[in-house]
């Protein structure tokens, strides 16, 4: 996906939430953390992140990591072994942007499913895990979700789902794991408590260098056995962070002052949508804007392709990615506010109705 510019030219930044700064406040609460070794479970700062986030999330207990893919590959290492097999859609994040970790940290097969917007049923999970007495077939011990679905267009799971989704997996002998990577933004997009949505999972992790604002980190949460041996895969992939509470210190600013405001952002992605929908050559449904991210597609006959949208917006600066020839995705976040929002509809306009 095309995207790397010079930072000093892009005025409004649609290409993703990770392109999300600190604050000048963040900044300042990372500078007068308490630290301690996080290795030793002496960095206080780590460790409020690490317990306020369980709480959150409604598990017994997390653990403070780097990057939402470490969460992910140390949990398919955990609840799998090699040769077993994970369900997932074809558009998950584990699939596509992990680099084959899946399979080369873990040693998993992945049984991708046709979901409608990166969201499967629960019949096509159930139709894709063979029964147990079968020695010639993968055995399955992870059905994954990811919340929300990034190359669905930012779809959010139903809880009714999801937890349809853990019946079946306690029926099946899996585990139910959450990417949640933008969970936050279903939050705010479902009105319900992150634990809620959550509540049937074994594992989930929520992203702090997305939509909350934070420069660096995830936090992994799971059952205290689960997290325990966490630790110990964490400790392997060369996950040791020491003096971690610099950047746990930004996690619980975030969680503070950054949580209730991704409303903003899931409105700001449906002013964009609505906004651009009835433009030449632009196909895309609003109703299917859930939460922070527009995917939406240039038609086939459409006078200019997607990657010269892209190059012409980021002659205005603004920067919008352009996947292929024909899709694009636009993500809101906190650093891109409302009049930037309509500043870029404005922009889309004036360059699809001058080329039609």
């Amino acid at each position: 996906m095309a995207g790397s510019a010079r930072a000093n030219d892009i005025r409004i930044d649609l290409f993703s939430d990770t392109k999300t700064r600190p604050s000048a406040a963040m900044l300042a609460a990372m500078a007068e953390a308490a630290t301690g070794d996080e290795q030793a479970m002496e960095d206080p700062t780590t460790l409020r992140l690490e317990e306020r986030v369980a709480e959150l999330l409604g598990k017994e207990a997390a653990v403070f990591l780097p990057s939402g893919t470490m969460c992910n590959q140390i949990a398919l290492q955990i609840h799998c072994r090699p040769g077993d097999a994970v369900i997932a859609d074809k558009t998950a994040h584990i699939i596509g942007f992990e680099g084959g970790g899946a399979g080369a940290t873990a040693g998993v097969n992945i049984m991708p499913l046709q979901g409608v917007c990166g969201v499967y049923s629960v019949d096509q999970a159930a139709e894709a895990i063979p029964p147990r007495a079968n020695r010639y077939a993968p055995r399955v011990t992870l059905i994954e979700v990811e919340q929300t679905a990034n190359l669905g267009g930012g779809t959010v799971w139903p809880i009714d789902r999801i937890d349809a989704l853990g019946v079946l997996a306690r029926d099946k002998d899996c585990a139910l794991h959450m990417d949640g990577a933008r969970l936050m933004n279903a939050v705010a997009a479902l009105g319900e408590p992150a634990a809620r949505i959550v509540q049937a999972t074994d594992s989930v992790w929520i992203d702090l260098s997305k939509g909350l604002g934070c420069p660096v980190g995830a936090v992994l949460a799971g059952s205290k056995d689960f997290i325990a041996e966490a630790w110990r895969v964490k400790q392997r992939m060369g996950g040791a962070l020491r003096q971690s509470g610099y950047l746990a210190a930004a996690g619980l600013y975030a969680l503070d002052h950054n949580l209730t405001r991704l409303a903003e952002d899931n409105a700001n992605a449906k002013l964009f949508a609505n906004g651009i929908s009835d433009l030449p050559g632009i196909e895309l449904d609003p109703a299917t804007v859930h939460s922070n991210i527009v995917l939406y597609h240039v038609a086939d006959e459409a006078a200019l392709d997607a990657p010269a949208i892209s190059a012409a917006l980021m002659k205005k600066g603004i920067r919008i990615g352009a996947f292929d020839k024909r899709t694009m995705r636009a993500v809101t976040h906190l650093d891109v506010s409302r009049g930037q929002v309509e500043e870029a509809v404005d922009a889309m306009r004036g360059l699809l109705q001058g080329a039609a």
